[in-house]
């Protein structure tokens, strides 16, 4: 289990600070120590589901090296406020971090990052944001969405405690190497845990459907309004088949349809095609938050119905980055891992 949150948390977060999370190859890093180093950024790549920065540093003795320093996925940086042009290379940067224990003057794990003319940047989803105080307000939950990774992790910590199967059970013991592999083939964790992704979520309202957009891994949700009916079980897909109705502002979604999954429940546990997801999104009193709440349920792996609710932030000026996941990349961390 803990290789399972080693991984899956790596794809998007990178070294989170509670105890129950960990970055893929945070063995690798002594988060105990921190580190101060300041170069020119001769290298840089965005991407999911690792940020990279080369530095070339000069040392004391006057000879030049290059330190390697790793961050979180881009989408997930993205929510903090650190976009694609937030740093190019050329740029003189300083970077504080947790040395590598093998080398540690070559390799950083990266916390935050600060340009020549003090300018902030984020590169950990622990990492201050650089949004201020939220006063926006929706009327409806159109619009771009955040989860915080206070939400993330506490959906993720209350998956631990639902009560599973033998099936399940034995599933949960098993389940590294099918983890690894859906990571490899950049295949998202099924929702509800997708939704609390800290990445934007930016949903649009159309007279017959609800298109919601999740900036991790290209996934994308459609609610269909227009009263069909499910299709036959036998026609499934990633993310299943979703309609949906209004009760006033809240939209009610019913979601079936849905193929194996290898982390379609949770971090560890997979899901069947009896799995069925009644979902509720229901704008705050105050416009500031929308709340996400519903059922889960498969009967193949999970002994009963679960319940869950948490609130997204509202966020009109976030732009998605963009940006799909990298296969190289995500092929590149598991290789470290072993």
């Amino acid at each position: 289990m803990k290789t399972i949150v080693r991984l899956i948390l790596s794809c998007a977060i990178l070294a989170v600070t509670a105890p129950a999370f960990a970055h893929h190859s945070a063995a690798a890093y002594d988060t105990q120590k921190q580190v101060k180093i300041s170069g020119t950024v001769v290298q840089y790549r965005f991407a999911n589901p690792h940020v990279y920065l080369t530095l070339q540093v000069k040392k004391d003795d006057g000879s030049v090296s290059t330190v390697e320093v790793e961050a979180g996925a881009a989408a997930v940086l993205n929510g903090l406020g650190f976009t694609k042009d937030s740093v190019k290379t050329g740029d003189v940067v300083t970077i504080v971090g947790n040395p590598a224990r093998a080398k540690p003057d070559g390799f950083v794990l990266g916390r935050e990052l600060y340009k020549s003319d003090g300018t902030y940047v984020p590169l950990n989803i622990a990492s201050r944001s650089v949004y201020e105080s939220k006063t926006a307000t929706a009327t409806s939950i159109a619009g771009t969405w955040f989860s915080p990774r206070t939400e993330f992790g506490a959906f993720l910590g209350g998956s631990g405690r639902w009560a599973l199967t033998d099936k399940g059970r034995g599933a949960a013991a098993g389940a590294d190497e099918r983890t690894k592999n859906a990571l490899k083939d950049c295949i998202p964790v099924g929702a509800p845990a997708l939704m609390f992704y800290p990445v934007a979520n930016v949903i649009t309202v159309q007279r017959d459907r609800v298109v919601m957009k999740v900036d991790w891994m290209d996934s994308e949700r459609i609610v269909y309004l227009d009263g069909r009916a499910h299709p036959p079980a036998t026609q499934t897909s990633l993310q299943g088949h979703s309609v949906g109705r209004w009760e006033g502002k809240t939209l009610i979604v019913d979601t079936t349809n849905f193929k194996d999954h290898p982390m379609g429940l949770s971090l560890s546990t997979p899901s069947s095609t009896q799995k069925k997801l009644t979902e509720r999104l229901a704008l705050s009193e105050d416009g500031k938050t929308l709340i996400y709440s519903g059922v889960l349920e498969d009967p193949v792996y999970l002994a009963k119905p679960v319940e869950w609710s948490g609130k997204w932030e509202y966020r009109p000026t976030m732009k998605p980055s963009g940006e799909k996941c990298n296969v190289e990349v995500a092929s590149r961390f598991l290789r470290e891992e072993k």
